[in-house]
């Protein structure tokens, strides 16, 4: 290996024993029981894991998806690269110039838990799209940790990373977002806003993040935000002050009237919020794929040569759905992939060999963009599974660095928690 680089030909041979494996190997990695005790006493709840078993019967795998280190490595230097691009001014005064008023308030966070999710193809890794307040991190984190070695290929200690200190780099993820607003100390109470979050899919990390907050000593509360008032220059939970909102609403600009209490206290500096409004302007908004996927745009804006070129061939060419190539794009369709611009968890997305007249005719209607299908990784062979699954791999990132990386695995046109065998599955890197 000269200069740090892995030679070309090692890559591909990482990449077909990765394949392999996942096309052979019928491990069960997961000890449940192990999971189960950590889950409940992680949550503080007695009994969540049979009540889970009940609703979220396919939430965990028991099979890990095997990546290529080199292409762990690669999707890394993508997540550095997008968020380099997203520095530049010329880049920043493109996304806010279609991002609503709100998001061109920027109070200094750079948002917790940033979510890159990347489909494997046979050369490589290409990111699908990008996310904040991404779900499923704290969850993600027990399970690398309940895993059992596999294959004699490789082991725990290969999850992406190591779930090693999960929670001291997520508390200071948290710490370093209090101060990019308010430059010392720490926040003595946290609001986790969700609207209903005891409906929440996910609501078990809520309770895992509580846990966490409570851990180092700050009060922390799961609210619904119709709980939420702003007065006395406070925002306010059942009238208990708040310093900081870990923010897991997908309204992204506040703009609902459930919404009004939290938008004003962000306008108002009274709360420190992350993820917020200017950061999903820049980073989640499905139009910025538009830019990332372009070199010659991003180029011209003073991406390095280096950082263009990666993101040239890691993000799939990407345009706006507009009524002037609206006819050219449904005769491609069976090669794109479609996506609301302000879509996230795969929702109203579609693949355009699946697109029916009627849902077409909303697409071309404006707010879409069309993206260069690029298909999932396949995990073949995985335990509880009757037949092969689809895979994505998210990495979990603050300020460019990975937290954690997880697989979903699944059937159907996007990820889903509904497939026999599915569901989140470590990440376990093959070198």
């Amino acid at each position: 290996m000269a200069g740090g680089v892995m030679p070309e030909s090692a890559i591909r041979r990482a990449r077909g024993l990765t394949a392999e494996l996942n096309r052979s190997c019928r491990c069960v990695t997961l000890d449940r029981a192990a999971l189960m005790r950590v889950l409940e006493a992680e949550a503080g709840e007695p009994g969540l894991w049979e009540s889970l078993a009940t609703s979220h019967a396919h939430l965990f795998s028991a099979a890990p998806m095997f990546v290529a280190a080199a292409d762990v490595e690669r999707m890394r230097a993508v997540v550095r690269a997008i968020e380099a691009a997203a520095r530049l001014p010329g880049y920043v005064e493109a996304a806010l110039a279609r991002a609503p008023e709100i998001a061109r308030f920027n109070p200094g966070p750079t948002g917790v838990f940033m979510g890159y999710d990347f489909h494997l193809e046979a050369d490589g890794p290409k990111l699908i799209e990008v996310n904040t307040n991404a779900g499923g991190a704290f969850l993600n984190a027990l399970l690398a940790r309940a895993q059992w070695a596999c294959c004699g290929e490789t082991a725990p200690g290969n999850a992406v990373p190591s779930p090693g200190g999960f929670d001291d780099a997520v508390w200071r993820m948290f710490e370093a977002e209090w101060r990019r607003q308010r430059g010392t100390g720490a926040p003595a109470s946290v609001a986790i806003v969700d609207d209903e979050p005891r409906s929440q899919f996910l609501y078990p990390e809520f309770l895992l993040a509580r846990r966490l907050f409570e851990a180092h000593g700050v009060a922390a509360v799961i609210a619904d935000p119709r709980s939420l008032s702003h007065a006395g220059g406070r925002l306010l939970a059942d009238g208990r002050p708040i310093d900081l909102v870990y923010n897991r609403l997908v309204d992204f600009a506040f703009e609902r009237p459930e919404h009004a209490a939290i938008r004003a206290a962000y306008l108002a500096g009274a709360v420190v919020v992350t993820p917020n409004p200017h950061l999903h302007a820049l980073l989640a908004d499905k139009r910025n794929l538009l830019a990332l996927s372009d070199p010659a745009r991003l180029a011209s804006w003073g991406l390095n040569p280096a950082s263009a070129a990666l993101l040239a061939d890691a993000v799939p060419t990407t345009v706006e759905v507009t009524p002037d190539n609206a006819d050219d794009l449904w005769q491609r369709r069976r090669e794109l992939f479609f996506k609301p611009a302000g879509g996230y968890g795969s929702k109203a997305a579609y693949r355009g060999d699946k697109l029916t007249k009627g849902v077409w005719a909303r697409i071309a209607a404006g707010g879409y963009v069309a993206q260069r299908f690029a298909p999932p990784g396949e995990r073949a062979n995985a335990a509880d599974a009757a037949a092969p699954l689809k895979a994505d791999v998210r990495l979990y990132s603050y300020e460019g660095e990975v937290l954690l990386a997880a697989a979903r695995l699944y059937q159907g046109q996007t990820t889903n928690f509904r497939t026999p065998g599915g569901g989140f599955a470590p990440v376990f890197a093959v070198a």
